[in-house]
């Protein structure tokens, strides 16, 4: 799964289509399986998926100083390859699964 997340990442273009067809597929899945609307699924999708981005960024992160490769005039501790793509795909996958599943629970929870 991880090569192929890496090759689909390897254009700005291509990690562009894949985030766009699977948010459009769990959104789409979320308003005709658990009867939300459009706008609801959208607004959820996009909370949900701001949150997990936050929690993918840190993943596999090395620091320049950690690289041996510090650019000068630049910090230390910055990114050597932050790897933006791939955690752009990762996200949206995790953010798909973690869509269905919260709207799987609303009608439990009375929503």
């Amino acid at each position: 799964m991880t090569k192929l997340v890496k090759v689909l990442a390897g254009s700005v273009w291509s990690t562009l289509a894949v985030v766009v067809i699977v948010s459009a597929i769990a959104v789409a899945a979320v308003v005709g399986g658990f009867g939300l609307r459009i706008s609801g699924g959208l607004a959820l999708y996009f909370v949900i998926w701001w949150i997990l981005l936050f929690a993918v960024l840190p993943f596999g992160v090395r620091s320049q100083a950690e690289a041996g490769e510090v650019v000068r005039g630049s910090e230390p501790g910055a990114p050597a390859l932050p790897a933006l793509r791939e955690k752009a795909i990762w996200t949206t996958l995790f953010a798909s699964i973690v869509l269905v599943a919260v709207a799987a629970v609303f009608p439990l929870a009375g929503l």
